[in-house]
């Protein structure tokens, strides 16, 4: 299927997927997360991705945030499946059955732990993005996949029609550039510290974490961008900056955003999944040392922020495994 334009939207949310405190999913609060960030600006959430706990949540589970994305979206913001499988055979499965809950699109990501050859990911990609007719967002991030997607790999991957994208965790631009300049691939930061200078080399928009917390300013960077205003991007990126380090450096972003969220009042519990554990206490203490260097960045407000250590502590064992078969 040849998609025209950008079935993805330009500020995406990488979702963090709210939990009770016992670990299983708390669905009201996922519902409210999902209209906080669409309303604050986000026109694409990309659920069951890293940050959305892929590699301990059900497959059920996965399903239903596509339908609850759906529902609560109602038109405003396109809803990404992400995650996958390093099986091949389950990838497939997986994104046949997200494409029947109403995903408008998919984000594979390489195959982790098994550490295929260049060829391995090359028909991953391919049967995958083959047994769907959603466009398709590659994620390359071999930090933690453990190999990346090679430039020739991407450029052959360019010809597959239902291959519109790639979400960038790697940091080269120059192959960034490379490929915009040789494929109509659109390229979206999976960096949150790198979004401005992503976008500043012709990518599209943005798949990123530090957006759970505070969309809005995403959302003037992009505009800003789209309207060739510099100025404007540089200084909304140099106000987000503490808040990013805050979210990202310290701890897992999941377990960062979530304790912040929770802080803020956004989401009933910070609890992660195992093997993820909240902050530790020294941790939890630097997160907060750069939320108080945080200022002027809107629905980012930490004048009430009520950190709560206790209820961030350990992680959950959930009732039913994810996806070990």
């Amino acid at each position: 299927m040849t998609h025209s334009g950008n079935p993805f939207g330009q500020v995406l949310v990488a979702l963090v997927t709210p939990m009770t405190a016992d670990g299983e999913v708390d669905w009201p609060a996922v519902e409210k997360h999902i209209d906080d960030v669409i309303t604050a600006g986000a026109d694409g959430i990309v659920v069951t991705g890293t940050t959305g706990e892929t590699s301990t949540l059900t497959d059920p589970e996965k399903l239903k945030l596509v339908e609850v994305g759906k529902s609560v979206s109602a038109g405003r913001a396109k809803i990404i499946t992400g995650g996958g499988s390093n099986e091949t055979a389950h990838a497939i499965e997986l994104y046949k059955a997200s494409e029947k809950a109403g995903a408008d699109g998919i984000m594979i990501v390489t195959p982790y732990y098994n550490k295929p050859t260049q060829a391995g990911i090359l028909t991953h990609f391919r049967l995958v993005a083959d047994a769907t007719d959603l466009p398709v967002i590659l994620y390359d991030i071999p930090g933690r996949t453990g190999v990346p997607i090679k430039y020739e790999t991407i450029l052959r991957l360019a010809k597959h029609p239902n291959i519109l994208a790639v979400k960038d965790a790697k940091g080269d631009f120059s192959e960034v550039s490379r490929v915009l300049n040789q494929t109509d691939l659109m390229y979206f930061s999976g960096d949150d510290a790198n979004v401005l200078p992503h976008l500043a080399i012709g990518a599209t928009g943005l798949i990123g974490v530090t957006a759970n917390v505070a969309a809005a300013p995403y959302r003037t960077i992009i505009d800003a961008v789209n309207a060739g205003d510099l100025a404007t991007a540089t200084a909304e990126h140099k106000r987000l900056e503490p808040l990013v380090r805050a979210v990202m450096t310290h701890v897992p972003g999941t377990v960062a955003a979530k304790y912040i969220l929770h802080g803020l009042g956004r989401i009933s519990s910070p609890r992660v999944r195992l093997p993820l554990v909240g902050p530790e206490e020294w941790e939890a203490a630097l997160i907060e040392d750069e939320l108080d260097l945080v200022t002027n960045v809107p629905g980012a407000d930490f004048s009430n922020f009520r950190p709560d250590r206790n209820a961030a502590a350990g992680g959950a064992l959930p009732k039913v495994h994810g996806t070990t078969r």
